[in-house]
């Protein structure tokens, strides 16, 4: 085995050993390391890019429900691009639901993190997520909670990367009937 050699070809003056990531003459680990290659890749992909290559899909296991009866709902995030991406978030929820406009389906204050996150992709990468709404809407009164059967109507189901306010905020929605 040779010695390192820098860019101009003299000898290195590396201190890594075996077990610490080494890095090349620009600063790029070159270790086994998959996440720092996938993180360099994902800082050179432009947040506006990175927001737009996100496809979301929301579906539920039917389109027509009774009262008071559960919705199974399943939401879909995909990169798009071959490298990662990674989407920057405003709070520490990357994605969010709701049911005609209510978070969650619910009037409930949200209680989450206001340390800026990220919502991270690997290149071509999906994420599923799939969860059951009860079918009722959550109200907060002064002093109890409610839990209030919907009215028999067309409701919009939308899930969504929880981006910044005033960006382009990746989205998909369906609707479904409740007789």
């Amino acid at each position: 085995m040779t010695d390192p050699r820098s860019r101009d070809g003299s000898p290195s003056e590396s201190t890594s050993s075996p077990s610490s990531p080494v890095a090349d003459a620009f600063g790029i680990d070159t270790g086994d390391s998959e996440s720092a290659t996938g993180s360099f890749l994902s800082a050179l992909v432009p947040t506006v890019l990175a927001r737009r290559a996100i496809a979301v899909s929301v579906t539920t296991d039917r389109d027509t429900y009774e009262p008071d009866e559960p919705v199974e709902i399943t939401v879909e995030f995909e990169n798009r691009l071959p490298v990662p991406v990674e989407v920057p978030t405003p709070r520490q929820r990357p994605w969010g639901w709701t049911i005609d406009d209510e978070l969650e389906a619910s009037d409930e204050r949200r209680y989450t993190r206001a340390r800026p996150s990220s919502f991270d992709f690997a290149g071509g990468e999906r994420k599923r997520a799939s969860f059951t709404w009860n079918g009722r809407f959550e109200r907060a009164r002064e002093d109890r909670r409610e839990s209030v059967l919907p009215d028999p109507d067309e409701y919009e189901v939308r899930a969504f990367v929880a981006t910044h306010e005033d960006a382009f905020e990746p989205s998909d929605s369906t609707t479904i009937t409740i007789r």
